[in-house]
């Protein structure tokens, strides 16, 4: 069972009702739903319901908990699930009253990152959210934390009760999964610093969960990404190779979708995989354009990376670096159907229309940053010459006795590479 809920509006300082932009709620059903969904559940009962105001003990009203504790005394309902934030008070409140198991948006996301999870970095990182999750929660979760043990040392003083040294033994564990995710990171970094040593430009896919960011980078890349019509059916960040239409050769990175209101644990515990979004080149932000909610996840996605920007993670000018991309044409009609901005790129993913159209794309913001430098190599150092070559684009070049005069344009890291090496 489904239950979104429809923010309160807010008022402004003189006490008039301001409308607050908010996601249509049939979709935020909808993409409910679909979260269920990718964990197997099956929805046998939805509804939308308004609220007046957040009620402390049960987030819902009076009648609301009433009403629906028979449809699910009534369909005989398992598990239900409120899409919102829920305290651990008014969880074990709701459960209480319809004698079922309640969990919230967190825990669903939780969930699904959960299993779907498959590298080592991605198991640490669920681990970690969870658990962060958890530990406010040991009160509403286990029934015999009310009894004591006594102890002496590191098992706990007398007197200290089950739940203060299960609490210990969670934050013990958080430290542990802290610092193993430390060194993945510098691991990471490791990676990142081999790359630019053999520098091609990283292109990473950013964008809401079911936007088709894998679809997309299969369709470019020839690779068979798990690819499927279901919400984050992509944890963990995959690379691959790809040969632009100007012989250029760059790395395309595929990342784990965005969704509104993401669990607070899982942002944290997500750092190291956003990072790869921080070193990109150029950002593609995949957009499902047929999508009825389209300008909303738009703008949450949009969110995470400013505060990304915020907290440091990504520089200032990371806007200049992304290009939209319309995603899903197909459901739409063609290309030629869907409405861009400019700088934007329509395309499917599935039929292949527009990709050629967007690989130029990427190729002409790639050669708006370069830079012209002139050089003159001795005929002997074929090795720099060659690098040159490999790494930049030779626009003139002129051969004498003793040495070859050539004009380039590289990329700013690049050509410092270049010259600290001369």
């Amino acid at each position: 069972m489904i239950l979104p809920w429809e923010r309160p509006r807010e008022r402004d300082g003189n006490g008039s009702t301001v409308a607050e932009p908010s996601r249509a709620a049939d979709a935020r059903l909808e993409e409910a739903v679909g979260l269920a969904a990718a964990i197997g559940l099956v929805v046998v009962h939805q509804v939308i319901l308004p609220l007046r105001a957040r009620q402390p003990a049960t987030l819902l009203g009076s009648g609301q908990v009433q009403t629906l504790g028979q449809a699910i005394d009534e369909q005989h309902v398992e598990v239900a699930i409120v899409d919102a934030a829920l305290s651990p008070v008014q969880q074990r409140n709701l459960e209480r009253a319809w004698n079922c198991k309640v969990i919230d948006r967190t825990a669903l996301i939780l969930d699904i990152f959960g299993e779907r999870a498959a590298t080592r970095e991605g198991t640490l990182q669920v681990e970690l959210a969870h658990l962060a999750y958890q530990r406010s929660r040991l009160v509403r979760s286990w029934t015999h934390l009310e009894r004591q043990r006594g102890g002496f040392g590191f098992l706990g003083g007398p007197g200290e009760t089950q739940i203060e040294a299960d609490r210990r033994l969670i934050d013990e564990r958080l430290v542990r999964l802290k610092k193993e995710l430390q060194q993945v990171r510098r691991t990471r970094g490791l990676h990142r610093s081999a790359r630019k040593r053999v520098p091609f430009p990283v292109i990473a896919l950013v964008g809401y969960t079911n936007a088709g960011k894998s679809t997309l980078f299969n369709a470019l890349t020839g690779s068979a990404v798990v690819a499927r019509d279901q919400l984050f059916a992509t944890l963990d960040p995959t690379m691959r190779g790809l040969m632009l239409p100007s012989g250029r050769r760059i790395i395309l990175s595929d990342t784990v979708g965005f969704i509104s209101e993401l669990p607070h644990e899982l942002v944290e515990a997500f750092r190291a995989t956003l990072e790869e979004v921080s070193e990109a080149d150029i950002i593609l932000h995949v957009r499902d354009a047929a999508h009825p909610d389209s300008a909303a996840q738009q703008s949450d996605v949009l969110g995470v990376l400013a505060e990304m920007e915020r907290d440091g993670t990504l520089d200032p000018d990371w806007r200049s670096r992304v290009i939209e991309v319309m995603n899903k044409a197909d459901l739409m009609g063609g290309v030629a159907q869907v409405s861009v901005r400019p700088g934007a790129v329509a395309v499917s993913a599935i039929t292949g229309e527009g990709l050629g159209t967007l690989t130029e794309a990427i190729d002409r913001r790639i050669a708006e940053g370069m830079e012209t430098a002139a050089y003159d190599i001795e005929s002997s150092d074929g090795a720099r010459l060659a690098w040159l070559y490999q790494h930049g684009e030779v626009t003139e070049r002129r051969d004498d006795n003793e040495s070859v005069h050539v004009t380039v344009r590289l990329l700013p890291a690049d050509r410092a590479r270049f010259e600290s090496r001369a």
